[in-house]
């Protein structure tokens, strides 16, 4: 072997690390982002405020007269961002980049939706508080959240 072909070998070998160390391998864990995400999803036809779904809420087509207001529509777009199709990329691509990512958005949104439930419930009187939908979709986004931290601190 000469100079060379030593050369391109390191050369080769370097790439190949860098390579290997920008992807993950979620394993099991995959299986149970899929569930959460799955229940995610699942949520948006559950009540979230008063008798309003979070479909309604994501769509901002909920009746008016509930007073819903910013924080519950802001996490629901956020949890379908971060939680459903972050994740899913990051999934996809296996890359570990956008795994990181999905772990600190869930994580932000997370505390959104713990504000938006307690924005519902230090509503004025006489408008509804959060309904089980809302509680569900926060619980499943903290899930996902810890999922993704643990997956990117395997990397790290």
């Amino acid at each position: 072997m000469d100079q060379g072909d030593q050369q391109r070998f390191r050369t080769d070998l370097s790439r190949a690390e860098r390579d290997i160390g920008r992807v993950i391998d979620p394993g099991a864990r995959a299986l149970v982002i899929t569930g959460i995400m799955l229940v995610l999803v699942l949520t948006a036809v559950l009540p979230w405020v008063g008798g309003a779904p979070g479909w309604q809420v994501l769509a901002g087509q909920a009746d008016p007269a509930l007073g819903i207001g910013l924080l519950p529509r802001l996490f629901s777009i956020n949890s379908a961002i971060a939680g459903v199709l972050l994740g899913a990329l990051a999934l996809a691509t296996r890359r570990w980049a956008i795994a990181w990512l999905a772990a600190m958005l869930c994580c932000v949104v997370t505390v959104e939706g713990v504000i938006a439930i307690w924005s519902r419930q230090t509503a004025e009187a006489g408008e509804p508080g959060p309904s089980f939908g809302l509680f569900i979709a926060v619980i499943a986004m903290g899930v996902l959240a810890g999922q993704w931290l643990r997956i990117v601190w395997s990397r790290a």
